[in-house]
């Protein structure tokens, strides 16, 4: 059978970096505050120049780099992005173009902070259904950009950056043991849409809007469905907690990463930990802490990698993948 199995992987993080205690002159917080209840030391902030296009540009080129390949080799490009650089076109057109391809096709895919777990799910089927051989999967994120900078609740949580993975397809033996995604989990409930979304529209305010969240009512499914979409993963390939090698999680809040791997039995030393970093980046997170940890050489090829998020809608889901 035909497997998406990555190739390579790539980030880009604005230049400025905004500490917490630069929060601190802004609205009423502490570093003391945001670190126990987050996890959050910094996040990177985008400026004049700086867009989601521009980011996702510069993480697809790290990203084919790292793959040794050109960006003529790329036949289709997947963008998760709820802060795209236009309501239209889509903004893995734009970094289609920047990239100098004319061939192929591409598209953005919005799940906010499941975005790139539903992107690479989309891929992988593009992939095992012969419509692409090289795909790249980008997750970038301006949110700074929708903040309400006077909200204490939310200002200090989101921050901006882009990671990229090129899958390429490969033969596969159907086996747990093959390299690339094994499983996709998806889901969403659209009942909770007023616990985490933006304010504003096209076709509702004619304005961009900002963000809004009942952290509380997040927090309280937010374990709940991460663990959800993990075990249905574990089921589908009939593996368990104990054949992980890697859970890299949505770089949201420390405290649901580390509540959701207690629950599932999985050692914190097998997670992937970015959120001190960069904040919680939305689409970009998972393939940044994926950057991070494949850099570092602690993801290692071979390796059983499960990637999970959930997101404002609400959606969640979960990739399992062998790197």
């Amino acid at each position: 059978m035909i497997r998406a199995v990555v190739r390579g992987f790539g980030a880009s993080l604005p230049k400025r970096v905004m500490t917490n205690r630069e929060l601190e002159d802004l609205v009423e917080t502490s570093d003391e505050w945001i670190v126990q209840r987050t996890g959050i030391h910094q996040r990177y902030i985008a400026g004049e120049g700086e867009t989601t296009a521009s980011l996702g540009a510069a993480a697809a080129k790290a990203a084919l780099d790292n793959a040794g390949l050109a960006a003529a080799d790329i036949d289709l490009i997947i963008c998760a992005t709820s802060t795209p650089d236009n309501t239209f076109p889509a903004t893995a057109v734009n970094i289609q173009n920047r990239l100098g391809i004319h061939h192929g096709f591409a598209f953005d895919v919005q799940a906010v902070c499941s975005g790139f777990v539903y992107a690479m799910a989309t891929a992988d089927l593009y992939i095992r259904g012969g419509m692409a051989k090289r795909v790249l999967v980008i997750g970038a994120e301006t949110f700074s950009r929708i903040l309400d900078w006077t909200d204490r609740t939310t200002c200090v949580l989101f921050g901006d950056g882009a990671g990229a993975l090129v899958l390429e397809a490969a033969e596969g033996e159907g086996r747990t043991t093959d390299r690339g995604v094994l499983t996709s989990q998806l889901r969403s409930d659209g009942t909770h849409r007023e616990k985490l979304y933006v304010d504003g529209g096209p076709s509702t305010t004619g304005t961009v809007g900002h963000l809004r969240m009942e952290g509380r009512e997040v927090f309280k499914h937010a374990v709940g469905m991460i663990t959800d979409v993990i075990e249905a993963a574990f089921d589908a390939t009939g593996t368990t907690a104990d054949d992980l090698d890697w859970l890299v999680p949505h770089q949201a809040n420390r405290r649901i990463i580390d509540g959701s791997a207690k629950k599932l039995g999985i050692p914190l030393e097998k997670v992937v930990v970015t959120v001190d970093l960069h904040g919680n980046t939305s689409a970009a997170s998972i393939p940044l802490a994926l950057a991070v940890a494949a850099g570092d050489g602690r993801i290692k090829k071979g390796d059983l990698v499960m990637l999970e998020a959930m997101g404002g809608g609400f959606t969640w889901g979960a990739v399992l993948l062998r790197w």
